[in-house]
């Protein structure tokens, strides 16, 4: 009798099965002639909650940054930063944005004198110096030097290879439909920055309100953040924070329009641990910049609500929400903001 393949005599389904029973008895029989099995693919990046602590105290001074929310994690890469109008804005027909120093006593506020560039005038107040940064019929930069900060302006801001030193003030202005509205503005000796979307059709513009920190916050007699430079490219509308501290990150104006202005930050190498914190101020529910807070955390349906002063830390947390649900009578419009997308490595 002839020999035949295997494959003529069994029908495929069952050679397969035979062979595959041949190969589990090998692999028994010999551990090391067994393939290793394939390693687990790395986890890619992808959403992280983070820690948001409350370090607010009282006051009663309208002008002083009494809130500070910081935000921690040791994770996150990116994120992104919305300022928002208050839900309250269509129904504004008159805003109200004077500062109100009537409780207020500033004469233990640290001040450091500028360098003039030139004498005032004879019983004269020094007044601050406007610079021109960068220029173009939708998009410029304005700089100012003040005749006294409470930090030294020590920070070169960069725009291509044109460097200028000395400043304590950056505006960023677009133009809109025909009209200039100021949307950005950054402090450079202390790293504090405002942001405002563009105003409501009924508005002629807003006001700023809550400031906000991106970088290694620390505490040097208020929370601030060290910078070593600030470059802005104008294509993309993106700065770039280089720290004191060594690092950076990257900040795109990533969004503007009537409702909000969205920035997209992203660190370039290690995070600091304290990457960002939002600073206002609250004395009462009518009179805050910022009077509640809500929050997102991952895991968990439903949010949080709180008032500020009352807010405990949270844990775990994907998007938080800072602003206010009736006007107030300090910076009636200035916005709401909302801190979310966080993102791992």
């Amino acid at each position: 009798m002839s020999a035949f393949p295997l494959r003529a005599i069994l029908p495929r389904t069952v050679l397969m099965r035979a062979l595959g029973a041949l190969a589990a008895c090998v692999a028994l029989a010999a551990p090391g002639l067994a393939a290793d099995p394939a390693p687990a693919p790395a986890p890619g990046p992808g959403p992280v909650g983070v820690t948001v602590r409350n370090e607010s105290v009282a006051a009663t001074c309208a002008e002083t940054d009494n809130v500070t929310l910081t935000f921690v994690s040791d994770k996150v890469s990116k994120f992104r930063i919305t300022a928002r109008h208050p839900a309250y804005i269509g129904t504004l027909l008159f805003d109200r944005t004077m500062p109100d120093f009537e409780t207020c006593d500033m004469t233990r506020d640290p001040v450091v004198l500028a360098e003039p560039t030139q004498p005032p005038a004879p019983g004269k107040a020094a007044e601050p110096k406007r610079v021109t940064i960068y220029e173009t019929p939708d998009l410029w930069l304005t700089g100012y030097i003040f005749p006294s900060f409470w930090r030294a302006a020590t920070v070169p801001f960069r725009v291509g290879g044109e460097v200028t030193q000395g400043l304590h003030m950056v505006q960023v202005w677009v133009r809109n439909e025909g009209k200039a509205e100021e949307v950005l503005v950054v402090y450079p000796p202390d790293g504090y920055w405002r942001a405002r979307p563009l105003a409501p059709n009924q508005l002629r513009t807003t006001a700023y309100g809550s400031s906000f920190l991106v970088g290694p916050v620390e505490q040097a007699e208020r929370p601030l953040v060290k910078l070593k430079e600030i470059d802005f490219a104008p294509q993309t509308r993106t700065f770039t924070l280089h720290f004191a501290e060594g690092g950076k990150a990257r900040m795109q104006m990533a969004k503007l329009d009537r409702d909000d202005l969205s920035l997209e930050v992203q660190f370039d190498g290690a995070t600091p641990r304290t990457f960002a914190a939002l600073r206002s101020m609250y004395v009462t529910e009518g009179n805050a910049d910022v009077a509640r807070v809500a929050w997102r955390s991952m895991g968990v349906n439903g949010m949080g609500e709180s008032p500020v002063m009352s807010f405990s830390d949270a844990e775990n947390v994907s998007m938080l929400w800072a602003g206010r649900l009736v006007p107030s009578r300090h910076n009636t419009s200035a916005p709401d903001y909302i801190f979310e997308g966080f993102t791992g490595r």
